[in-house]
């Protein structure tokens, strides 16, 4: 039997780097989406509290001394914020798999390591970064300057919540902006975990905030006047919205959006090695990550072969409590991720598919918002399944003749986040990955890596994240001209 969490409960918000009380009393459950029962209640952020969460953070960036302070020290602050994460990684992943059914055996890594190197990643970043530079001008010598942005709204969802709360505040905070932090309902839990390392890091007054709120809160808080930038992870629509709202104030935004990322196995690839590499990152977080390989293309020669391959490998994913060390897929977040998964498994068959394996709800668990791992063969890359984000353990296998073929169809897609190709021949996958449209792309083996820049193409996104193009997502450009003739003294 594992060890089930205690009931959490947390009475205060984090504004401006202390815990206050909150000014409304609503408040959010924290559902378990193994036992169905309440496992925590956190105060439900208002727009007032966001009023005060912004209006510190304005006064900080403003008046304080986090903006001025010199690159090191506040980069001695950010190492105390990643070395306590460290410290406390396996409390991290184990909160957030009862919170999101993330199967803890890959929590510790995908929701807490992860995190943590992303905190360390920007700091290496920080430390190279040209913050200033001298160029020659038309006209004269110029002085070109990278300034802080200001006040950052950063939105974030509950698949994986700390590291796009890391991809978030990592760079921000190191590039000398403050940050209201609005956390998803699901998963507010773990929030309190980093509120608690920051109020120890030494942090100054008004630097950070972290609220639990719905979307409503959420929409006051990107629009609000006093931001000056919002990063935001989620959905497509969800990032519209947001981009239509930050929009009235010219706020500048970054989105890291959706995907419908697409594995390419070659004819003369390793299907062993294929499988192995694919399946984890297929039905990844239970088939809720926005980079998931949730089609696979295989080539019609060898599409019996790969089609039993895949179906064996994700038929025999051990499904069931998410803080079992065993267990390989958990539950969905919500009931209505449940639901929205079934739906699109019923709109498959009716639009033609073959279940492979799975499609159901697994005899195994009485209760929790469980699907079957599940994956649909005869898929034509037309079909809704191959092109909405169902965001859910539902993949395709899609055949195609040459590669050419398989390079459209990777294309075809309102979407270009992530993808991968498999083959014998490496730099026949990394002409591939030239090719296809999408900003992540990985050969024979899938990564994101933080010291690179991670985004999307099309409805997947706006700006980067990670490597010195995701920290100068951060900063405004200044340019100063110089007299004719200047020279540094």
């Amino acid at each position: 039997m594992t060890e089930r969490t205690e009931l959490v409960e947390h009475g205060h918000l984090f504004i401006g780097g202390e815990f206050t009380d909150p000014l409304s009393a609503e408040v959010i459950e924290v559902i378990s989406p193994h036992t169905e029962q309440v496992i925590g209640r956190v105060p439900h952020a208002s727009e007032a509290d966001v009023d005060r969460a912004v209006a510190a953070a304005r006064q900080a960036f403003d008046e304080g001394p986090w903006p001025r302070m010199p690159l090191d020290e506040r980069i001695a602050v950010i190492t105390r914020i990643k070395d306590a994460f460290a410290v406390r990684h396996e409390e991290f992943a184990r909160l957030i798999s009862a919170q999101n059914g993330t199967p803890y055996s890959a929590s510790v890594m995908v929701q807490a390591l992860a995190a943590m190197m992303v905190w360390d990643s920007a700091i290496a970043v920080a430390r190279t970064f040209p913050y200033e530079e001298r160029r020659d001008g038309v006209l004269g010598p110029l002085l070109v300057r990278r300034e802080p942005v200001g006040v950052v709204a950063a939105v974030v969802p509950w698949n994986v919540p700390q590291f796009t709360a890391a991809a978030k505040l990592a760079p921000a905070l190191l590039a000398g902006c403050t940050a209201v932090l609005k956390v998803s309902p699901e998963t507010p839990l773990d929030a309190y975990l980093l509120a608690e390392i920051a109020a120890e890091a030494g942090l100054p007054p008004g630097v950070l905030s972290i609220l639990p709120a719905d979307r409503e809160v959420s929409e006051y808080l990107v629009g609000h006047w006093d931001v000056d930038k919002v990063s935001f992870t989620g959905s497509v629509a969800a990032g519209r919205r947001v981009m239509e709202v930050a929009s009235r104030n010219l706020t500048r935004v970054t989105l890291e959006l959706g995907g419908k990322s697409a594995a390419v196995i070659l004819p003369d690839a390793d299907l062993e090695a294929a499988v192995a590499g694919i399946v984890p990152f297929a039905w990844m977080i239970n088939g809720q990550a926005c980079v998931a390989q949730t089609r696979i293309l295989a080539p019609r020669s060898r599409y019996d072969e790969i089609a039993e391959a895949f179906a064996a490998a994700a038929g025999a994913l051990r499904v069931g409590d998410p803080l079992d060390p065993t267990t390989e897929l958990g539950p969905l977040v919500a009931r209505r991720q449940q639901q929205r998964s079934l739906d699109y498994i019923k709109l498959g068959q009716e639009e033609g598919a073959k279940i492979l394996t799975g499609g159901n709800v697994p005899a195994s668990q009485e209760r929790g918002w469980y699907v079957e791992p599940t994956l649909f063969g005869s898929v034509d890359n037309s079909m809704r399944i191959a092109r909405e984000e169902i965001f859910g353990p539902v993949i395709c296998l899609i055949p195609y003749g040459d590669e050419d073929e398989a390079v459209r169809i990777a294309d075809d897609s309102p979407y270009g986040l992530s993808g991968s190709v498999w083959t014998a021949d490496t730099e026949r996958g990394i002409d591939v990955a030239r090719r296809v449209r999408t900003g992540t792309y990985s050969v024979n083996t899938f990564s994101l890596d933080m010291l690179g820049p991670f985004g999307g193409y099309k409805n997947s996104g706006l700006g980067r994240e990670f490597g010195p193009e995701g920290y100068g997502e951060f900063f405004e450009h200044k340019m100063i001209h110089l007299p004719a003739g200047y020279r540094e003294a």
